[in-house]
């Protein structure tokens, strides 16, 4: 009897699988056992073959495999290599000793080659904290492994590279990877702010979005820049932390979206189509995979034409807005995924999309328009902090030569409104605006007199909602911020009160 050391994923975390192999007399055959699932009851075919095809002899034995912890589920093909590794150490071909150190992981091809898996990451990190030296795994999957510190990334290419390196007669060096370098190559040029003609109030509107991790609904008709607005706000968005890097990683990782890659080092950002479904956005399946918004983690989620997703899809995405995490229950088990996001959408006006255009008529009956915007759920709108009217680009502004300032720019002024937020709240989770409670609202936005009489008026003479009468405070506290004023002055409260398009009633 041989054991190997292997992983499974939970979530967007992993855990240590034996992989136990007992050769005993009898009719040749192969068992796996421990909760299989059908890609590793199929894996003792490919295994069989995989050792035939390399050199080795399959023993004619009856082989029972067992996965430990026999009642959590496995699933993939990562368990191809470990199970045939237990076979030549269970057959006396290769000594145990140095698999008590290392778990392994990889699917192998019938002639032997060792293919990509998911995961990789989070087993390596499950495998530091078990105290284990390293792990052998596919070399495609090794530069995102090396990047947790303290294990050793084996790479290896085929089942003889693996059988030849634990015998001592070959000699593999493991992965190095310069997390420093990886953030310094991955500046993204592609897009930049200073690429939209126009619309500078929509820039400004984003500016203050990026500075307090606020959400954003763009209002306009077609073709007037709300897509091309929405891909330039991760451009002005404070880079990634190693920290977030790695738990954005993580989430690509489990999915197998990884692609030879490290490090995910630039924030995400996700624009799935309106036909998708609650389970493709926030995740889920009989065996919970993460949707949309969790890959968008620590980055931007822009949902397009935000009236034409199903009220279902839209709907789910209350917990994760609210709470930066999604939690799925199913009979097996509960999985939580994170989703620290910003929102950004984009709609129409109207359902021909020309209402308020000053050179194109509305065609749209009133009763038409209200059961448009009323798609979208109250509950969420209450969770969208800015919303603001895109206007179409008019001929001058899209032929001017001065095009504002460029990303870099902004996202220097943005990184110093997001300092001043973290010093003022000192917390483990609190670092922006956007995430106040209606204690910090009330510790943390004074106004003065003058604010206070405007914000008492547009609650009277705008019917405002109460909703809306926080979310003007959190807005008009980052653009306090952004100008590094303690007090919240009028000017402030009349510029967040300009971001609540939608709080008005229809005329």
């Amino acid at each position: 009897m041989a054991a190997v050391i292997s992983g499974a994923l939970h979530g967007i975390d992993a855990l240590l699988v034996e992989v136990e192999v007992d050769l005993a007399m009898g009719m040749p055959n192969m068992a796996v056992v421990g909760l299989p699932e059908a890609a590793v009851r199929e894996s003792k075919d490919r295994v069989r073959a995989a050792l035939r095809n390399s050199g080795y002899k399959f023993p004619p034995r009856r082989i029972t495999v067992n996965l430990a912890p026999a009642d959590v589920k496995k699933e993939g093909s990562a368990y191809d290599l470990p199970i045939a590794l237990g076979i030549l150490a269970a057959s006396g071909a290769l000594p145990e000793s140095r698999l008590a150190d290392f778990a392994v992981l990889g699917e192998l091809s019938l002639d032997g080659r060792v293919k990509a898996v998911r995961g990789a990451l989070p087993i390596a990190a499950t495998a530091r904290k078990c105290g284990l030296r390293g792990l052998l795994l596919p070399a495609a999957n090794t530069a995102e492994a090396a990047v947790i510190e303290g294990v050793d990334a084996i790479p290896i290419d085929s089942l003889a590279d693996a059988f030849d390196w634990l015998r001592g007669d070959k000699v593999i060096p493991p992965s190095r990877v310069d997390i420093g370098n990886l953030f310094t190559t991955a500046k993204d040029d592609s897009v930049d702010l200073a690429d939209v003609r126009g619309q500078e109030h929509v820039k400004r509107a984003l500016e203050v979005t990026a500075a307090g991790g606020h959400n954003i609904l763009m209002v306009g008709p077609p073709g007037s820049g709300k897509t091309m607005l929405a891909k330039r706000l991760s451009t002005i968005l404070p880079p990634l932390t190693v920290e977030e890097a790695i738990d954005t990683t993580r989430v690509h990782s489990v999915l197998g979206l990884m692609n030879g890659r490290s490090l995910i080092t630039t924030r995400p950002f996700r624009a799935p189509h309106h036909t998708i479904s609650d389970a493709g956005l926030i995740g889920g399946g009989t065996n919970p995979k993460p949707g949309e918004a969790s890959l968008a983690h620590h980055g931007v989620l822009f949902l397009d034409e935000l009236p034409e997703f199903r009220r279902n899809v839209l709907e789910v995405l209350r917990q994760p807005l609210e709470e930066a995490r999604i939690t799925i229950s199913r009979v097996a088990g509960t999985v939580t995924y994170p989703a620290d996001i910003m929102l950004v959408a984009a709609m129409n006006p109207c359902p021909c999309g020309f209402l308020g255009d000053p050179t194109r008529e509305c065609i749209c009956p009133m009763p038409q328009i209200q059961r448009y915007r009323t798609r979208v759920s109250g509950p969420l709108l209450d969770r969208i902090d800015i919303q603001v009217e895109v206007p179409a680009v008019k001929y001058g502004e899209l032929r001017a030569a001065g095009s504002g300032d460029s990303s870099h720019v902004v996202r220097a002024r943005v990184e110093r409104a997001r300092a001043r937020q973290v010093d003022r709240f000192n917390s483990k989770s609190i670092f922006c605006n956007a995430q106040m409670t209606s204690r910090e609202i009330h510790r943390h936005c004074a106004t003065d007199a003058g604010a206070e009489r405007l914000l008492e008026a547009a609650m009277t003479k705008l019917a405002l909602s109460a909703r809306a009468y926080t979310r003007i405070l959190k807005v008009a506290r980052t653009i306090a911020d952004m100008e590094e004023a303690d007090i919240i002055r009028s000017s402030h409260i009349a510029e967040a009160i300009q971001y609540r398009s939608l709080d008005r009633p229809l005329t």
